[in-house]
């Protein structure tokens, strides 16, 4: 019954999204009026196999955007990887700063709930007593919620949204649907074995990328199913907070507002000196680079017409460098911690 529950209010929250034509509606309403009834304490939860499947559909409309002339633009996207790399570090290390300096948490801490988009490995570390959970669950749900809120309306608002997906106006048929659906399940469950991040996302892009790159498929799924996809993953988003006490949340919004704000300001300089160079476009760039979980920006870049494969190939390669790179930082911030306190006794 709860995760009828929850279902029902993601729905209504998308359709109230789209009746306003709020940019990323099916995600932003779901995740907006799933956190509002989760933070005034109502008990939400939605299965992991709903959520998977709206990543799948995210992944397989990510893939849309992928063509066979891609390899002419390697040298533009080793540029803005290379960039991106430096705007992740700088973004995290100024996060963790702020909410170390003027919210006094440790920095283990401060690093955890500052990694965007590693929220299952910074609460495994905090878990093995490298971070305190409750603050990283907070920091890092809150800083979800904003980017997902306030970005696609700030983009939309400067009229910076993108000119849609290749084949945007192409819809696939359903057979051919239910067939990359399928190939999508099974990467999935090969991608999960291995343990890299968002498998069933990344299962689906894979798929629908190999199928637009050979020519074999071309067009977005149907409207609906996207729709579907969107309010899926924005529903599981948003019912997190249903799990966080209030006076955790009351507690810790302030940190998370500065850290999101300053992460922010890094990556959009990062971005404009990306743009500026590159010429990509650069709410497209600041998109790619924001420092959000990889299946929300990677819906909101899609949502909002940018390139989908620009946006997914920089999340997803920000996930994998953090996970490389988080643990190191966690553990040398953890030994420096024990020296000075073993140096105050």
């Amino acid at each position: 019954m709860i995760a009828i529950k929850t279902l029902i209010v993601g729905f209504a929250g998308t359709g109230v999204a789209l009746a306003l034509d709020l940019p990323a509606a099916p995600l932003l309403g779901a995740m907006l009026a799933t956190a509002a009834l989760g933070w005034a304490g109502a008990k939400l939860y939605v299965p992991d196999r709903f959520r998977d499947i709206g990543l799948l559909v995210i992944g397989l409309s990510l893939g849309s955007g992928f063509t066979a002339d891609m390899i002419e633009q390697a040298g533009t996207f080793a540029f803005s990887l290379s960039l991106l790399s430096v705007s992740i570090v700088l973004s995290m290390l100024a996060s963790t700063w702020i909410l170390a300096r003027y919210w006094n948490h440790s920095t283990s801490t401060a690093l955890l709930a500052s990694a965007p988009g590693t929220l299952s490995l910074a609460l495994a570390m905090a878990a093995e007593g490298k971070g305190d959970s409750t603050t990283v669950i907070c920091l890092q749900s809150m800083r979800l919620l904003m980017l997902a809120a306030f970005l696609p309306l700030l983009v939309s608002f400067l009229g910076a949204e993108g000119a849609g997906a290749a084949g945007g106006d192409v819809v696939l048929g359903w057979n051919l649907l239910a067939l990359l659906a399928i190939g999508g399940v099974f990467l999935a469950l090969v991608f999960a074995r291995f343990h890299l991040p968002a498998p069933f996302l990344l299962g689906g892009m894979v798929v629908s990328a190999v199928a637009h790159i050979l020519e074999w498929a071309h067009g977005l799924p149907p409207f609906i199913i996207i729709v579907v996809g969107f309010a899926l993953v924005g529903a599981a988003s948003g019912a997190r907070f249903s799990n966080i006490a209030l006076r955790d949340l009351t507690k810790n919004i302030g940190g998370a507002l500065a850290s999101v704000a300053l992460a922010a300001l890094v990556s959009a300089l990062f971005a404009l000196v990306t743009s500026s160079v590159s010429d990509l476009p650069l709410a497209q760039v600041w998109v790619a680079y924001a420092p959000g979980g990889v299946e929300a920006m990677a819906a909101i870049g899609l949502a909002l017409g940018f390139d989908p494969a620009f946006v997914a190939l920089h999340h997803l390669f920000r996930i994998s460098l953090l996970i490389v790179i988080l643990p190191l930082f966690v553990s040398f911030a953890v030994a420096r911690g024990q020296k000075n306190a073993g140096a105050n006794k």
